[in-house]
């Protein structure tokens, strides 16, 4: 069984790696017939020579190789032939960006397993770089903060060299008593939440973030059920907002009017009401100055989020008057931060936390038949076609 980790080429490149160092070794001494080869590369966190301490073979060719792993999508021109491919395609929403690399996977008889989609039975997925996103989006929003009302200036997540590092940056902050919110109790979320805290920040139930005031900074994490309710009036659970989710409507104004900072970690559905609106954020009483949207829904759920940021140039002003851009400085702009890849500002720990993830839920499968049906649920092509699970992007493939 012959693994190949790829250089990733996608630019800007990525500085991630499905399996670190110390995890191959760890995978080598556990699984006696698996060989690993590193493809090398000048721009992964994670050096050749890295590799080579821990006894990883290093080679500029991988196409002996079986399995071939890699982060993000592969450009058309270097995809082998006959391979069996891992990565994030960026595929599975019809993204019309990606259909020429679907096209071009089936042409060449490549079996797809994208990492979106490995899944346990209940439809949970087992890797993920969520968590990642959380910790990221989280600092981000703080430092868009104090550039907002130029009160600080905290270093980009990745001048820095892993999460205590970053909560070490915001424990020195001296904030005024401001009153975050942070939707959403998933990876991304609690990822969030770690964050808020290790800076030390005091968190609040609902009800007294929204009546009372504080001498100092507070936090408050809510779920669905917080800020949305059903247009009946009725109070259901959970299971009734995700079943109904056009029965809801948003109930987040009452938190837009007392916040200052809004970090949405949350996982949106098709269906579900929009957080707040354009003409929410309008409203003489919406209070957030600051939006930190790691979820990045662009035109969708967080109204100011007209377009996704980079990590070079994160923060842009949305002006809720003119629903247009602007620099985020401007006293009536909202300061919206919403990259769409932060994991990669923090490639050693997301690194580490995906490769032992897919180290635990993937490799297994390759050496025990499959036995829980992990590669048959992530694999999305064979045979130069569409497996049934993946059917659906039949029409997307023949542009319809």
């Amino acid at each position: 069984m012959k693994i190949g980790i790829i250089k990733e080429r996608k630019n800007p490149p990525d500085r991630r790696v499905v399996l670190t160092p110390k995890e191959c070794k760890r995978l080598l001494r556990k699984f006696s017939d698996l060989v690993i080869k590193v493809e090398s590369s000048n721009n992964r966190f994670f050096t050749d020579d890295d590799y080579i301490i821990e006894g990883i073979d290093v080679v500029d060719d991988v196409s002996d190789c079986d399995v071939l792993l890699g982060v993000k999508e592969v450009p058309i021109d270097f995809l082998i032939p006959n391979k069996k491919y891992f990565f994030f395609s960026h595929t599975i929403k019809k993204q019309q960006y990606n259909r020429k690399l679907l096209q071009a996977i089936l042409s060449k008889n490549i079996e797809l397993y994208d990492h979106e989609v490995i899944v346990n039975e209940k439809n949970q997925r087992l890797v993920a770089f969520g968590r990642y996103a959380g910790i990221v989006g989280a600092y981000n929003g703080f430092r868009a903060y104090g550039l907002k009302f130029n009160l600080y200036n905290l270093p980009k997540a990745e001048e820095l060299h892993d999460q205590l590092m970053l909560i070490h940056e915001l424990q020195k902050l001296k904030l005024p008593n401001i009153k975050v919110v942070l939707t959403g109790k998933g990876r991304v979320g609690n990822g969030a939440k770690e964050m808020l805290k290790g800076m030390g920040m005091k968190k609040v139930s609902v009800n007294d973030f929204l009546h009372k005031t504080f001498n100092e900074p507070v936090y408050v994490q809510i779920d669905v059920l917080d800020y949305n309710k059903r247009k009946d009036g009725d109070v259901k659970d959970e299971i009734d907002f995700f079943t109904n989710p056009t029965e809801y409507k948003s109930d987040f104004m009452r938190f837009a009017k007392v916040a200052d900072l809004y970090i949405a970690g949350h996982f949106y559905g098709t269906g579900a009401p929009y957080i707040f609106t354009r003409n929410d954020a309008r409203s003489k009483d919406f209070n957030i100055k600051v939006v930190a949207d790691i979820s990045c829904d662009v035109d969708g759920p967080v109204a100011s989020t007209i377009r996704s940021s980079t990590i070079e140039n994160p923060i842009y002003g949305y002006n809720p008057e003119l629903e247009k851009e602007v620099d985020y400085r401007d006293e009536n702009a909202i300061a919206v931060m919403a990259v769409d890849n932060l994991p990669c500002e923090l490639p050693k720990d997301a690194s580490e936390g995906f490769g032992e993830s897919f180290a635990k839920h993937v490799i297994p499968a390759f050496f025990n038949n499959d036995e829980d049906g992990v590669l048959n649920r992530a694999k999305m092509t064979s045979n130069g076609k569409l497996t049934k699970r993946f059917n659906y992007l039949q029409d997307f493939i023949d542009g319809k």
